[in-house]
């Protein structure tokens, strides 16, 4: 009896401990993945990154603080890769995946392709992993984008949230 007891536990830990494992479903994550993919400057582009949402928060100059480097996403850090040799902004990229993450400000913001493309979030961000590093001026959105949002169209690639939209010409 004790041998039958003992193998019923066995088996409910085991069986709890499998399907504890197979619950890391990033679509229920309260900041979905997305991916957007898309063609500019002859090159295709695939960005992967989750989409945190506003919820009635200041979230640049707040929960982005000014001058910190941000993942320019949540979770893990955002993606983004290129099939062909890029310029970003008139500067050489190589064909590659990158981690992507932005230095917002006020009045300007710096954004970095850095080579250690699989990481989570920006808390080993190595600033000599950088391949290259663009600054780039914000726009206010006409209105309020509550999830984070990136968009390839013609040349340019743009990240929108909350009331902030920066770009990035692809030649």
């Amino acid at each position: 009896m004790k041998r039958l007891l003992s193998l019923l536990m066995v088996t409910a830990f085991l069986y709890i401990g499998l399907s504890a494992c197979g619950q890391d479903n990033k679509d229920a994550r309260p900041s979905p993945p997305a991916k957007v993919t898309g063609t500019a400057g002859g090159a295709n582009i695939t960005i992967d990154y989750s989409q945190p949402s506003v919820k009635g928060r200041k979230i640049f100059g707040s929960l982005e603080p000014w001058g910190k480097v941000w993942r320019a996403g949540a979770n893990e850090a955002t993606t983004i890769e290129f099939d062909k040799d890029v310029k970003i902004n008139g500067q050489p990229l190589p064909k590659g995946k990158y981690a992507f993450f932005a230095i917002p400000n006020e009045s300007e913001w710096t954004l970095i392709f850095n080579k250690t493309a699989n990481q989570w979030g920006a808390f080993r961000y190595k600033q000599e992993d950088d391949a290259l590093r663009v600054k780039v001026a914000p726009a206010k959105t006409p209105s309020l984008v509550e999830k984070l949002n990136y968009t390839i169209a013609g040349n340019k690639v743009t990240l929108a949230w909350e009331n902030t939209a920066v770009s990035f010409n692809v030649q």
